[in-house]
């Protein structure tokens, strides 16, 4: 998936959560076996070359996609898992792998769940007695400075993924053209419950730039945002001032 994933998991039986954690880190590996790009064995590279279908991939091929169809449809194309003009599920791998590998802790009877992936995190429980999970928002015009802070108190489960061109240059691509997405951007922060879809929420809105992505996001249920323009212009969604602390 060609990121870097930390784990941060709280209380629990010490010999199960051990072996969760395990689990969740050969799931890791397994994901990027199977759907790296880069990886000329894989999955989704024999799949593009017509060497293997769906059918024949393991069953999180056709999850996965399923998950990429959807958020396709609700961001009306602005979402896409292809890249000049073929399959590339990148764009959603890295959120549900991350969500999945968190859920897998939970579940294992963790009381606590942080799963960062790239920067972008799966919150579960909390960390300690009456302290939720914090979650710090970079900001891209003042480099180690932040832009906000988000809180999980309250919920049992968040999720906080970013897009924007600071840490990794122009990299997201405007479905349309195929090309850099151009926009009045430079980072969008989405809170919501799950990862696998805030990640791509925030892909999609990034490529929409600042006025059509910010009415979008605030359209769909469960989800708040944060969108800082070059011209150092902070926008955020009506709920969002509830999530920081």
């Amino acid at each position: 998936m060609g990121t870097v994933f930390s784990f941060d998991v709280r209380g629990g039986e010490p010999e199960a959560v051990r072996t969760a954690l395990e689990e969740a880190i050969a799931q890791l590996h397994r994901v990027d076996e199977v759907f790296s790009t880069y990886r000329e064995d894989s999955q989704i590279s024999r799949l593009v070359r017509g060497e293997l279908t769906v059918e024949e991939c393991d069953p999180e091929v056709a999850e996965v996609l399923e998950l990429g169809a959807e958020a396709e449809r609700v961001s009306d194309g602005w979402f896409s898992t292809r890249y000049e003009g073929q399959l590339d599920p990148t764009g959603i791998v890295k959120g549900w792998a991350a969500e999945r590998a968190a859920l897998h802790l939970a579940a294992a009877g963790a009381s606590g769940v942080n799963v960062n992936g790239g920067g972008d995190v799966q919150l579960y429980g909390v960390p300690g007695p009456h302290r939720p999970w914090r979650v710090g928002v970079s900001d891209p015009l003042r480099p180690g400075s932040l832009a906000a802070v988000v809180s999980a108190a309250g919920v049992d489960e968040l999720a906080v993924a970013t897009s924007g061109t600071a840490e990794r240059g122009a990299h997201i691509v405007d479905p349309r053209t195929g090309r850099s997405a151009v926009t009045d951007l430079l980072a969008v922060t989405v809170v919501g419950p799950r990862l696998t879809w805030v990640d791509a929420w925030a892909t999609a809105a990034f490529a929409m730039g600042s006025r059509a992505g910010l009415d979008w996001l605030e359209s769909l249920p469960d989800v708040e945002a944060l969108l800082i323009t070059a011209g150092d212009e902070v926008r955020c969604t009506g709920g969002l001032a509830q999530r920081l602390g």
